[in-house]
């Protein structure tokens, strides 16, 4: 489907979110950006190597995929995608306060924080 210049996977996606997840990205979103996408993407630091990265964005860029995940439109560049394959995004409270969770098959070791991994092959930005 081409919806405003760019794919919208629909189906297959190589991201899935909770329904607690979903429920904290709406509810950011609706704070912040109404009409705004979730931009995830992987970049180079942390503790173990790469950190997952989210923020709203409404600029779609010519090597982004578009997933529409429940009705968010989630954005992940095209060298990130291959790193977030099979990702699961969660979100969850505890008495430190709330977080999302990030389980990806494609990683090898992850850091403590949860939010820094690394992976098997790293030939990314």
């Amino acid at each position: 489907m081409f919806k405003m210049g760019f794919f919208i996977a629909k189906t297959n996606s190589m991201i899935h979110l909770s329904p607690a997840a979903i429920s904290e990205i709406r509810r950011l979103q609706l704070k912040q950006q109404p009409n705004a996408l979730l931009r995830l993407t992987i970049k180079l630091g942390g503790c173990s190597g790469w950190f997952y990265d989210m923020s709203f964005d409404e600029t779609v860029k010519t090597d982004d995929r578009v997933f529409d995940l429940s009705g968010i439109k989630v954005v992940v560049d095209n060298e990130s995608l291959n790193s977030l394959n099979g990702l699961a995004l969660d979100y969850s409270e505890d008495l430190m306060g709330g977080g999302f969770r990030f389980h990806n098959p494609q990683a090898i070791a992850t850091c403590g924080c949860g939010n820094s991994f690394s992976i098997a092959t790293q030939n990314h930005v």
